[in-house]
């Protein structure tokens, strides 16, 4: 056992740290928690149906508020499948040739079946040094966590996760929860906030629960308002926040609407086809996290116009860096009835099954 030097104490400090924010939030909902269900409707509310309402009420959305938290927490971050990492000969090749021309060459004989249609904003192909892979569309590499994430949307500090494909269905109704959360507890409290400034309460504990009670609530919904209200936005848009600071390069150039499908076609792509399943944190997006439909609104008009999953003809092969991929079954229903492709035939013997189940930070694409 090979032992611990500097550098591995400080990596185990930085994890004791980054738990800081998660176990404040914990002890904010316990104490909340016994603010409102102990001193607020045990103790301050004085008819009993108001009191079995009201605990019914919040019981229901604490379990909701916990269980998304927690899977937002503790749901680990998906990664790139085998096929995006480099083989041994193709790596030693990597290191052989220097930056430049040939070097790229070499990634894109490496990329030349793999369903990727985005690039870095020079237009080379999204690599990857540190895990030495070529990036899947919408994958990033986060600083923090150390590797690269499919469908990265930011490292969040409150849940010490960070936020992609596989966690961001649950991160939304975290938020959404939360928000609920809050504006419950600030509109059942209201009345008795008020009697503690008109002396209407008695003069016991309780009341400086209620009141700080009140306040955090107030706060909490405001703030969790505007982003739950700025994440809606993003869904409705397919959008992540990294793609909203920088919009995503496709062959024919930068495209801020490239992977939007439309309202309906955005939300089931986040939550899945059952409605059933939208409202419970349980895992329902669709797709595998290394593929997903396009929508080229500025196509290159040196292409033909046919939608992403047709294979391109050898003409256009030699015109661009990628030729087109055939799309992952699971996502290309999506586009079956959109006016502006054409019918899509997919193979479903070429689409690889995906992998093993994500403070803005960006990567350093090279």
């Amino acid at each position: 056992m090979a032992p611990s030097g500097p550098g591995s104490v400080r990596r185990r400090c930085r994890r004791v740290l980054y738990w800081i924010p998660v176990v404040f939030i914990s002890l904010l909902l316990g104490w909340s928690y016994y603010a409102y269900a102990i001193q607020l409707c045990i103790v301050s509310m004085e008819n009993i149906g108001e009191q079995v309402v009201c605990l019914i009420a919040y019981h229901l959305l604490f379990a909701m508020f916990v269980w998304s938290y927690w899977k937002t927490i503790f749901t680990l971050p998906m990664n790139p499948s085998k096929e995006f990492h480099l083989s041994y000969a193709e790596k030693e090749l990597l290191e052989r040739e220097p930056r430049g021309e040939a070097h790229q060459e070499v990634l894109r004989r490496a990329a030349k079946d793999l369903p990727i249609y985005t690039r870095t904003m020079s237009g080379a192909i999204r690599y990857c040094d540190r895990c030495q892979l070529i990036k899947p569309d919408r994958c990033h590499h986060c600083s923090v966590c150390d590797k690269c994430i499919l469908k990265m949307d930011h490292h969040c500090p409150w849940v010490n996760n960070c936020v992609g494909f596989s966690n961001y269905k649950f991160f939304l109704l975290f938020l959404a929860y939360s928000l609920l959360y809050c504006v419950f507890i600030a509109a059942t409290d209201l009345q008795y906030f008020i009697k503690f400034w008109t002396n209407g309460l008695p003069d016991t504990q309780a009341k400086f629960h209620i009141m700080f009670l009140f306040f955090a609530a107030a706060m909490f919904s405001v703030s969790l308002s505007s982003l739950f209200g700025y994440h809606c936005w993003l869904v409705s848009k397919n959008k992540s926040t990294l793609e909203a600071f920088r919009s995503p390069v496709f062959r024919h150039g930068t495209d801020k609407n490239g992977f939007s499908l439309g309202f309906g076609k955005n939300m089931r792509q986040v939550f899945g086809d059952e409605k059933k399943y939208w409202l419970l944190p349980i895992f329902s997006s669709l797709g595998d996290g290394c593929s997903f439909p396009t929508c080229l609104v500025n196509q290159d008009p040196e292409q033909p116009s046919t939608p992403a999953g047709l294979n391109s003809t050898s003409k256009n092969s030699e015109n661009h860096q990628f030729p087109a991929k055939p799309l992952r079954e699971s996502q290309s229903h999506l586009l079956t009835d959109s006016q502006s492709w054409s019918e899509i035939s997919t193979n479903p013997g070429k689409g690889k099954t995906g992998m093993s189940n994500p403070a803005l930070t960006m990567e350093n694409e090279t």
